[in-house]
């Protein structure tokens, strides 16, 4: 048994034995949107010292949790999640929703990257099921289309040619405080800048 393990027969304090160290879960969050490199990973938790880094991953990796793929493109090493890892995607949406009181108040000059609304926004829509038309959300340097359908939300990042026909540009806490059910579509769009078709954004993030 870890020396930093509870040592309790409870499903809970066993997942925290695990993912319960700090960065853990937020390693967890960036691979959530896909395979990094180690220099992704960093860039992508600012704050994070580099040999924290590499003991977290290397905690994971032993619980299998985290496992490293070889990247054809350059000759390196990925970061991925395990499909056991994966499943962490429900408990990742619940905090995310359990957090939106704590994130009424603004970022207060903490840190954002834009590629964190991914996870957020597929956390804020996870229980949705019913098909949408797709939107284009852009957050600061960060586009990506939304839609659902019957597997759930599908949030993916774009480039301008393959640009949907609406497109909602607006700051970080606008686009949370939509998807979070916060703010109403007219507040949203009174805050931001909605180019296209109004009912779309409405399919999409109106209360379900």
């Amino acid at each position: 048994m870890s020396t930093r393990s509870y040592g309790q027969y409870c499903g809970l304090a066993r997942a925290l034995d695990v993912v319960g160290s700090r960065w853990s879960l937020l390693i967890v969050r960036e691979l959530l949107v896909g395979p990094a490199r180690y220099g992704q990973l960093q860039a992508g938790l600012p704050g994070i010292a580099t040999n924290l880094l590499a003991e977290r991953l290397r905690e994971l990796e032993e619980a299998g949790v985290v496992e490293r793929r070889l990247d054809s493109d350059s000759n390196g090493v990925k970061y991925a999640l395990t499909p056991w890892g994966r499943e962490l995607r429900g408990a990742v949406a619940e905090l995310v929703n359990w957090s939106k009181p704590l994130m009424i108040s603004g970022p207060r000059g903490d840190n954002f990257r834009g590629h964190w609304m991914i996870v957020a926004l597929e956390s804020l829509l996870h229980r949705r099921k019913v098909r949408t038309p797709t939107v284009g959300i852009e957050v600061d340097d960060t586009a990506f289309t939304v839609h659902v359908d019957g597997a759930g939300p599908h949030v993916t990042p774009f480039d301008q040619d393959s640009r949907p026909d609406t497109v909602f540009r607006a700051e970080p806490m606008v686009v949370l405080g939509l998807a979070a059910g916060l703010l109403t579509i007219d507040q949203a769009i009174a805050a931001g800048d909605l180019r296209g078709r109004k009912r779309d954004l409405v399919e999409v993030f109106a209360p379900a």
